[in-house]
């Protein structure tokens, strides 16, 4: 596994920009990174962002924060 599929990415829609944010929460916790027209434009390039993020710190001898958030999914519980 390569070391920037350690980090969770996610795109999401944005009412209030109209458009779709990509998120690396991990690398980037000051929030969203980049933008497309569509969910996959986005993703792709949060993608690229996070692998050339990760490819210059490994170049540079920089520490990468550890990869902590991990996907969750809210149950609504049947009444």
């Amino acid at each position: 596994m390569k070391t920037q599929d350690t980090y969770l990415q996610f795109v999401r829609w944005s009412d209030e920009d109209k458009t779709y944010i990509g998120y690396c929460p991990d690398l980037f916790p000051a929030g969203g990174v980049c933008h497309g027209r569509t969910a996959p434009e986005a993703f792709a390039k949060l993608c690229k962002i996070v692998a050339d993020t990760v490819k210059t710190a490994e170049a540079q001898g920089l520490p990468l924060p550890p990869s902590r958030t991990k996907p969750t999914r809210e149950v609504e519980l049947a009444a």
